[in-house]
């Protein structure tokens, strides 16, 4: 049966611009608002002294609020990369999710997400592993969806890349680095970083040196 679509309210913010070079959106980035309530966090990605934005943030209801057209360039990732490219802007859909990233994610908020996620997914043939956090593309420098965040859950519904183990000859950086950076993670993330982004993807509990563990990462 199919999910029933979120009413999404407008609040158009004015932190956006046309998308460079013809590009259209390929990946969708998530992240939490790490702000005490969503509505904070809409005046401040509607706030032109800001410069931030996103095109969409979910509150822990569940309740959808649109700042930015989908065909427009919101500011949202920043500095970064995936799969090699850059100007994640111009190739995003940006979507907060209202949390301070100290907690997990409430049902009706996750549920709006994966509705959500999918007709964005549907509307611009995005593929599950076009589906990213914002720590995955800056690693080190952001760490949001965080944690607490339920990706497990996103993959058994086809809305997020399954994590899939690698069997490399030997256990160490090097071949940890390029098993990674194969995935899509950014090829100028420093060993401890990118093994540290990786585990809040796949393992946000796990410590320590790096295992075999370790080269289960998010399919390509």
């Amino acid at each position: 049966m199919p999910k029933t679509q979120p009413q999404i309210t407008t609040c158009p913010s004015p932190n956006c611009g046309p998308r460079r070079d013809g590009l259209t959106p390929s990946l969708v980035v998530l992240h939490y608002t790490a702000m005490h309530s969503a509505e904070a966090a809409i005046e401040r990605l509607c706030d032109p002294a800001a410069e931030v934005s996103a095109h969409y943030l979910i509150s822990i209801t569940g309740a959808v609020t649109m700042m930015v057209p989908e065909d427009k360039r919101a500011w949202h990732a920043g500095s970064g990369s995936w799969r090699g490219q850059d100007d994640i802007n111009s190739r995003s859909i940006g979507i907060e999710l209202d949390n301070l990233g100290t907690h997990p994610f409430a049902e009706p908020q996750m549920a709006s997400l994966e509705t959500l996620l999918q007709a964005i997914m549907t509307r611009w043939g995005i593929a599950a592993n076009g589906v990213i956090g914002h720590s995955d593309m800056a690693p080190g420098r952001k760490i949001d969806p965080g944690p607490h965040f339920d990706w497990a859950r996103l993959a058994r519904q086809g809305l997020a890349a399954q994590t899939v183990a690698q069997t490399p000859e030997t256990v160490d950086e090097d071949s940890f680095a390029s098993c990674a950076h194969a995935a899509g993670y950014p090829q100028d993330t420093p060993f401890k970083t990118l093994l540290a982004t990786t585990r809040l993807r796949s393992a946000p509990w796990r410590r320590g040196p790096l295992t075999h563990a370790d080269y289960t990462l998010p399919s390509i």
